[in-house]
């Protein structure tokens, strides 16, 4: 095995500081909707070399980093590996990284019809999966089966704005299931090549706060909502389930809730993707009675919190996949120092937090621009570590970000400390 991370223990040394490529891939249009593949909007197609060095140079030990299935499976079964064939060794070999692969961030190949919700996806997905695995296990070890499951079923199945376009709650629902499906697959496929690969399962993560007491059980349930990808895959959504009466009311089946039930999986790595200024939302309701909800606690207090419920409820090692701040400097910098605080006061309470990752690590294109109609420059977001540069000799120029960040992780010790009494080997292959 060429160089690799393993599941770290507690020491401060063997923490994982990480940062990652946005890599959204939602490549088919219609009218009003233009292709969205991050890779070739900022460029990273023909400037990889150049984009991933940076992370080399900020000096982490690993990089989320995105394969575009669309693009190396362009025909069923047949595989075009040219450009990852260049990419992955040198991530590992020569920057010497561990890449975490991201195999589905959202988009499906242009052959599949209907996408997410076509028979062929949960069984297509893992054909690919293997494919990969067969081919780069000596180089790889660490994947997320799929990227942000519910992202993916409120963009794909409620809110009709990624293929296949559905709507509602029945729509979500059924998305969601093909995706537990998928993913179950899928890992299956890689361990079955490689059964010592470590899956690191990412969701989006956020809180419902309740604007009064009478709204506290739909907070509740939202709360619950979020926890579904994890459930299903875990074999937790039995009838006894807070959610079951729900997805049977919205056709999810029976069948189909215990075929998944059957077939639970082990969580080596939960990854939690927070944002502070999108992650927390109250719940409230109009003087006509509307349920409405708004962003809240844009600071980011919850944190602390939802690191230690996820930890509580599913007792397995966290890992912060995602998180950055939208704003100035000054934002980013309390942001990157808060948010490091809190990993270190729930490290020393024992919540086994073995790595942070700050995503993305430059500029990115917002989604907005998938159904807007202005140029590209218009789209721009800066969340990262480095900025797009106009200067025609270098493409990126740093934050003070990158030293801020660079500080930290030389004084592991002082900036996460140890983490208080916990065996990785007693959790990692406990099925929840």
């Amino acid at each position: 095995m060429t160089h690799q991370l393993t599941l770290p223990g507690g020491a401060a040394e063997e923490f994982i500081w990480a940062t990652g490529i946005e890599d959204t891939f939602v490549p088919q249009t219609r009218n009003g909707h233009r292709a969205l593949d991050e890779y070739q909007l900022m460029g990273h197609y023909e400037h990889w070399r150049e984009d991933l060095r940076l992370a080399r140079d900020l000096g982490v030990k690993a990089i989320r980093w995105g394969v575009p299935w669309y693009r190396v499976e362009p025909f069923p079964g047949e595989f075009d590996w040219s450009w990852t064939d260049q990419v992955i060794p040198y991530i590992v070999e020569e920057l010497k990284l561990t890449p975490i692969i991201d195999l589905m961030h959202y988009g499906c190949p242009f052959w599949l019809r209907r996408e997410f919700m076509s028979d062929d996806y949960p069984r297509a997905v893992a054909t690919y999966a293997a494919a990969f695995a067969s081919r780069y296990h000596s180089l790889i070890r660490w994947y997320t089966p799929l990227n942000e499951p519910l992202v993916t079923a409120l963009n794909c199945g409620k809110r009709g704005v990624w293929p296949p376009y559905l709507r509602g709650d029945a729509g979500y629902i059924r998305i969601m299931l093909q995706l537990a499906k998928g993913i179950i697959n899928t890992v299956e496929a890689i361990r079955a090549v490689d059964p010592n690969a470590l899956m690191v399962h990412v969701e989006a993560t956020g809180l419902n706060r309740a604007a009064s007491e009478e709204l506290q059980a739909l907070a509740f349930e939202d709360q619950h909502r979020g926890y579904l990808y994890f459930d299903l895959i875990t074999g937790r959504v039995t009838p006894g389930h807070p959610l079951y009466t729900w997805l049977l009311r919205h056709d999810a089946g029976p069948n189909n809730l215990a075929e998944l039930a059957r077939r639970p999986i082990p969580i080596d790595v939960m990854g939690l993707n927070f944002y502070p200024q999108w992650s927390t939302q109250q719940i409230g309701v109009t003087a006509r009675g509307k349920v409405t909800y708004r962003i809240v606690e844009k600071e980011g207090p919850g944190f602390s919190e939802l690191l230690a419920d996820y930890y509580q409820r599913y007792q397995v090692p966290l890992m912060v996949t995602e998180t950055s701040a939208k704003g100035d400097h000054l934002v980013r910098s309390q942001w990157l120092n808060f948010s490091v605080a809190a990993i270190r006061q729930l490290r020393e309470q024992g919540v086994p937090i073995l790595g942070y990752t700050w995503f993305p690590l430059f500029t990115m294109v917002d989604w907005r621009y998938r159904w807007g109609m202005e140029p590209i420059d218009a789209y721009l977001i800066d969340l990262g570590m480095y900025k797009l540069s106009n200067h025609e000799e270098f493409r990126w120029r740093p934050t003070p970000l990158v030293a801020q960040f660079q500080a930290m992780m030389s004084d592991p010790v002082g900036s996460i400390g140890q983490l208080k009494t916990w065996d990785p080997t007693q959790e990692r292959n406990d099925v929840v």
